[in-house]
């Protein structure tokens, strides 16, 4: 068996993983009791009567915002990403979101995905389809852009996205963050080989990436390879179905789970650190971090594992009406609809459905004494 490969200098672009030292580290060398990294909540744009609810909006972003205060918890939330319909935004609604965003938290750091406008018909990857969202998120202050992958920049040959990326970057004069996904999430997805993450995580102008998966622990791979080559960039975990992982190692969620999970995912960050820690909060009072955070874990993942369960077709896309259902279920927003042009639902059912997996996580909450304003603000048993 070959040795593995353990220093940049011998990757090479059709690297796999599994060549790699980074591959076979385990979680348990990873844990980081410490560190409190930044929630970064993709936010659910709801809607009512077919257009934006633009009061629960704001009341999402304030429920998750107290959650993460109450814990000490950096939160920045992601705007326009999947859960926001990126899709199905136009050019200026897109807009709009940022702009109403910005007027009512000017203080807030927030995140804007942005992917290639107009690409249906390309036969080729293109990069200036970026430029149009780039520009919109760019006229503001205090915010970084996600780069969401497209079916024709993840064709690209790894030195070929490299490329693309490097030339896309051109643009950025605000924080980049890349985007992988794998394919579990659509056919086409391709996430990025060891060459390619050093490569990305290299540039001046990319502060991090987020990496999407479902069948293969490519965080770690993320989370290790960074780790152990001390770069300045954040491997942020997209893995709505395994939400304690990132929070263990002690490195960054961008994830839509945090709309409905935010406040028990925001107690579990300050629980899984040490009393020693600058960072906690809420002291154990025995010196250690609180070993109550497993319920925790459990609970959210409950949740969660529900309202991104499968469809027939392997999807987890509908995620985002069952979590207008939760946010509905807890009264923070008026209505479970989605966007009009939504073509990803769920069943009749889905209220009750989501009321059952709620009644875990509500227990869990007021058992650990959470105020009642977070674990459920207007429960609807």
């Amino acid at each position: 068996m070959n040795a593995l490969i353990e220093k940049p200098v011998d990757l090479k672009p059709q690297t796999e993983w599994l060549e790699t030292k980074w591959a076979w580290t385990s979680e348990e060398e990873l844990i980081d009791h410490t560190t409190k990294a930044r929630l970064c909540s993709a936010a659910l744009l709801p809607f009512r009567d077919k257009v934006p609810d633009w009061d629960g909006f704001y009341a999402s972003i304030r429920w998750m915002q107290s959650a993460a205060d109450h814990f000490g918890v950096d939160l920045v939330v992601v705007l326009n990403a999947d859960t926001g319909y990126i899709f199905d935004l136009d050019d200026s609604m897109y807009a709009e979101v940022l702009r109403r965003f910005r007027s009512e938290f000017p203080k807030s750091k927030f995140i804007a995905g942005v992917t290639a406008r107009g690409a249906q018909d390309d036969t080729a990857f293109r990069a200036e389809r970026y430029r149009p969202l780039m520009d919109i998120v760019q006229e503001h202050e205090n915010c970084e852009v996600m780069l969401m992958t497209s079916k024709w920049l993840s064709a690209l040959a790894p030195e070929a996205c490299r490329d693309a990326y490097y030339q896309i970057a051109e643009w950025l004069i605000r924080p980049g963050i890349v985007h992988a996904l794998e394919p579990a999430f659509v056919p086409w997805a391709r996430p990025f080989g060891p060459w390619l993450l050093w490569e990305l995580a290299k540039h001046p102008k990319f502060v991090g990436g987020k990496i999407s998966t479902l069948d293969e622990p490519h965080f770690l791979y993320w989370a290790a390879m960074c780790r152990d080559l001390k770069l300045d960039f954040a491997a942020h975990s997209g893995d709505d179905f395994g939400i304690a992982t990132a929070i263990k190692v002690g490195l960054p969620l961008l994830i839509g789970a945090a709309v409905s999970g935010a406040p028990l995912i925001c107690a579990a960050k300050d629980m899984w650190l040490e009393d020693q820690s600058p960072a906690k909060k809420f002291k154990s009072g025995a010196g250690r971090f609180d070993t109550r955070v497993y319920k925790v874990f459990e609970a959210f993942q409950s949740l969660e594992d529900q309202v991104f369960r499968l469809d027939c077709n392997m999807s987890a896309s509908a995620y985002k009406h069952s979590t207008a259902h939760v946010l509905h279920q807890l009264g923070i927003i008026g209505s479970p609809e989605t966007h009009p042009a939504c073509k990803d639902l769920r069943g009749r059912d889905e209220a009750v459905r989501m009321q059952e997996a709620l009644r875990r996580p509500i227990r869990v909450g007021q058992r650990l004494g959470l105020p009642p304003k977070l674990v459920a603000p207007m429960s609807r048993e």
